[in-house]
């Protein structure tokens, strides 16, 4: 009631100078929008090792016209070195006269040889420190130099991150192909029990009877499909079914696709993801329909690790030619389902000994263990994945 009254008692030209300094205040601000204009919107970075520190390549978006013909994301990469990461965002800066924003920034990308070599957490120290830096940030090891494949010419999109990107799609993630993981999640696991994580590995293909190949063919010196590049570039295209492996931040192993698609299969990820078994000598292709998995530590007495993992497939393709009652049907024989069934064992055997070879605990037994009785975390830590039992369970059914 005095509220009421005390309003009542306001001057109506104060209430209009109130009013006045409110609208310049609003519309004075720029309400965090960024200005294209001075600003680089990083899409990607590539980290190499050099002798003096560092060597960063950031992918900047370069908006195209307006058109449809001409509309789209076009890029530049811009390279820096310096004795820290910072060191070189700095030097980008300093380079172009452009800020540069991480917010947008999807994709870090990080060379071989510097992975080998030393704990790559130094490598995304400004990131992990960088309040901007999206935690979904996709994490890559590349074949070669990082930077090389920041900047190569993508046959399949404009920028060369955004095709790449492309390979860890959900619908890639599910197929059992490729597996992911992201900033947020590696340093999760780095600063765990267990130390180890893995990543995805990319290589780069050089596309035979592509757009540029057939410009220079016929004399042409048409522009490259993206990246900013000219006629003369290459392009390429991109593929990531191995898996690194990591411990303590160094590469430590490399999973080829079929241990990939087995570790897929443990984490119950796979959905529409095609592997190959066997119709007597025949090579027959299935689909997973279905797919549950999982691994546990039980260490009651010395630890054993029980991996399990539940397919439904149906027959997809035959290597031969079949009559076509056969290629009406989805059931699959008995005797192709215990080809599938020795062949997914195979392949999460070889899994869990690359694991035990390199020292990564990829499936984090560690982790397990430490979670359910620290007295017996203390007992077997150093020794756990060399004195381990695996007992592997494999079941694969027929789709009705």
């Amino acid at each position: 009631m005095r509220f009421k009254r005390f309003l009542q008692t306001v001057p109506m030209k104060l209430w209009l100078i109130l009013t006045a300094v409110v609208l310049f205040a609003f519309f004075s601000n720029d309400f965090g929008l960024v200005d294209i204009q001075k600003t680089a919107i990083i899409l990607a970075a590539g980290i190499d090792k050099t002798d003096e520190g560092f060597s960063v390549t950031a992918q900047i978006a370069v908006p195209k016209g307006s058109d449809r013909t001409t509309g789209g994301t076009s890029s530049v990469e811009i390279q820096a070195e310096g004795e820290t990461v910072s060191d070189c965002i700095s030097l980008i800066f300093s380079k172009t006269g452009w800020v540069p924003k991480l917010v947008f920034c999807d994709l870090i990308v990080l060379g071989e040889d510097a992975v080998k070599e030393e704990d790559i957490i130094s490598h995304l120290n400004y990131f992990l420190r960088n309040d901007y830096m999206p935690d979904s940030c996709l994490l890559a090891v590349c074949e070669g130099k990082a930077g090389e494949l920041i900047s190569s010419t993508s046959a399949i999109d404009d920028a060369s991150s955004l095709a790449i990107e492309k390979l860890f799609s959900e619908a890639a993630v599910k197929s059992g192909r490729v597996l992911t993981n992201t900033l947020k999640d590696f340093a999760i696991d780095y600063y765990g029990v267990s130390k180890c994580s893995y990543l995805p590995y990319v290589r780069m293909e050089e596309q035979e009877g592509g757009q540029n190949d057939s410009q220079t063919a016929a004399g042409g010196s048409g522009s490259s499909g993206g990246s900013g590049g000219s006629g003369g570039e290459k392009q390429q295209i991109y593929s990531a079914e191995q898996t690194a492996l990591f411990k303590e931040g160094r590469m430590v192993g490399l999973l080829p696709q079929e241990q990939t698609l087995a570790l897929s299969l443990l984490e119950g990820n796979v959905f529409t993801g095609t592997f190959n078994a066997k119709d007597g000598t025949m090579p027959v292709t299935l689909t997973v329909v279905r797919n549950e998995g999982g691994v546990k530590l039980d260490s009651a007495h010395a630890p054993k690790a029980e991996l399990s993992l539940s397919v439904t497939v149906r027959l997809c393709c035959r290597g031969v030619t079949a009559p076509v009652e056969d290629i009406a049907s989805d059931s699959v024989s008995p005797k192709i389902l215990e080809s599938a069934k020795k062949t997914l064992t195979g392949y999460v055997q070889t899994l869990w000994d690359m694991g035990k070879e390199s020292g990564c605990d990829i499936f984090g037994l560690t982790r397990m263990l430490y979670r359910s009785s620290l007295k017996k975390y203390e007992e077997w830590k150093d020794v756990l994945l060399s004195a381990v039992t695996p007992v592997i369970e494999t079941e694969v059914l027929s789709m009705k």
